[in-house]
């Protein structure tokens, strides 16, 4: 199946089949000590001035996101008609969670040369961050964006500046977040807090265990369901584990 996109001036051009929506790389990142609630760094333009997209189309393409409390689409999608969309992509549900299937669809059917409109900056992205990785990502791809409540547009020098100052401070924000909370991680070990839940296993523990073990006819895991705790607690807090099982069996056949 091809989608046909009329050209800005002449015979509509023939889209490639669109075999599977882009996924925009919205999710973050692997990070030092995997701190809650912090993303990955933002690569941000070399030349935050560049023109692009350097080949503009003409072509407008929307996308609307239904707001929570009930509200409807209609004033957004005459807002973005207004605006001169050829086409409106308009997701029906909240975007609490990643899963948009029309912002995905969207993503797909834009080309280099289009310019993405949205009605404003919060029905589009649910985070600056978010925010600033997919207007990142268009502009890779040679595609402009403008939100008309704001009233931004990438393909001018002025809105390039401003999306360039909104990374510049969600990439200081995620820092300060990183520092702080390092700062509070070394602050709790030098009070001898190391953070996770209290272990159970004491020296009484441990006695009761290196006394069971030698005697073939309990288990490993016998001995530590009979103690509480897991097969791997007494792996990791007796070393000699396998020792002690060793003597216990060679006795036996001593005995025997």
């Amino acid at each position: 199946m091809k989608i046909a996109r009329e050209g800005p001036d002449g015979p509509p051009a023939l889209q490639k089949p669109l075999q599977q929506p882009r996924l925009f790389n919205n999710r973050p990142g692997p990070f030092v000590e995997r701190i809650a609630g912090v993303t990955s760094p933002l690569e941000l333009p070399a030349d935050p001035f560049a023109v692009f997209p350097t080949r503009p189309t003409e072509i407008r393409i929307g996308y609307a996101r239904v707001p929570t409390g009930g509200q409807k689409l209609e004033r957004q999608i005459d807002a973005l008609t207004a605006a001169g969309c050829r086409r409106i992509f308009a997701d029906k549900k909240s975007g609490k969670n990643a899963h948009r299937p029309e912002l995905n669809a969207c993503h797909a059917f834009l080309t280099a040369g289009d310019t993405l409109i949205v009605p404003s900056l919060d029905r589009y992205g649910r985070s600056l961050h978010d925010l600033i990785t997919m207007v990142a990502d268009l502009r890779q791809r040679e595609i402009g964006f403008t939100s008309l409540h704001e009233n931004l547009d990438t393909t001018t020098p002025g809105g390039r500046l401003v999306f360039h100052v909104f990374a510049a401070l969600a990439e200081f924000i995620r820092e300060l977040i990183v520092a702080g909370t390092r700062e509070g991680l070394a602050a709790a070990r030098a009070r001898g807090r190391i953070g996770g839940r209290p272990t159970v296993v004491n020296e009484d523990l441990l006695r009761a265990a290196r006394d069971m073990l030698p005697n073939p006819a309990h288990s490993i895991t016998s001995i530590a369901k009979l103690l509480g705790v897991s097969p791997g607690t007494l792996y990791n807090h007796i070393p000699e584990l396998r020792e002690l099982r060793a003597t216990g069996q060679s006795e036996q056949l001593t005995g025997s």
